[in-house]
């Protein structure tokens, strides 16, 4: 199974996870599954089906939807398996860290993606 999503690709998830994320849970089926997921968020966030209407999205919006969705799988890949994050990590202050960065840039992004403005500048 191959990743595939058309809002983002596998290397911005990967680059968001960092290169320390357990990879037995970093795997293309839970990848897929975390990208759909936040796929699927923002479309209703957006109350517009970006997925189907991919072609109607400016170049702006791809970015900005793709970073969402990577952070949202980097948040799910690092908290996959908390019990081995200590080992790979130095503490687990790290990866909360790291996750905390992910939640807080995504607030900005569903807060920017709550203007109707900004939705219609960006389909």
């Amino acid at each position: 199974m191959a990743f595939a999503h058309v809002l983002v690709t596998e290397a911005e998830l990967d680059a968001m996870a960092g290169e320390l994320v357990d990879a037995t849970g970093w795997v293309e089926g839970n990848k897929q599954t975390w990208a759909n997921q936040a796929g699927g968020f923002l479309c209703a966030l957006m109350k517009y089906d970006l997925i189907t209407n991919v072609a109607t999205i400016t170049a702006n919006g791809i970015q900005i939807f793709a970073e969402y969705i990577a952070r949202y799988c980097a948040i799910s890949g690092i908290a996959y398996n908390m019990a081995t994050v200590g080992a790979t990590f130095s503490s687990l202050i790290e990866p909360e860290d790291m996750i905390q960065l992910h939640v807080y840039r995504m607030g900005e992004i569903e807060d920017l993606l709550k203007n109707s403005d900004v939705q219609d500048y960006l389909k």
